[in-house]
């Protein structure tokens, strides 16, 4: 295994276990710990975003350079996910199982849409 590749795992693996920990702590409310879990899951978020930047860096790329393309990209999945979310939280918070499956299935679609947008139709 490559040097980039285990630090990207160690990373990755690291970064995404504190960001869902936190995530768990604030979205159960019977652990009362909401304010210490965005704290956990802002950290873990930040590992994720410095996993870039060094995988970038061990591989000899430059810095990640954002066009209007990029932009408009990252938004789109923004909003995809964001759409997503709201499905999820209709269903497991609100208890409306139909709207949030319907809303939930359009995110879904909305993230799918990411791929031909970032890879290209060829």
């Amino acid at each position: 295994m490559k040097k980039k590749n285990f630090v990207t795992l160690i990373m990755s693996t690291v970064g995404g276990i504190l960001f869902a920990l936190g995530m768990c702590m604030c979205l159960l409310p019977e652990w009362n710990v909401f304010t210490q879990g965005v704290v956990i899951a802002a950290v873990g978020a930040v590992i994720l975003l410095a996993m870039i930047i060094v995988r970038r860096r061990m591989e000899g790329k430059p810095a990640v350079k954002l066009n209007g393309k990029a932009i408009g990209t990252v938004i789109f999945g923004i909003f995809g996910a964001l759409v997503l979310g709201v499905g999820m939280c209709l269903t497991m918070v609100w208890g409306m199982m139909a709207p949030g499956i319907i809303i939930g299935i359009a995110g879904i679609a909305l993230l799918l849409c990411l791929i031909p947008i970032v890879k290209g139709l060829k």
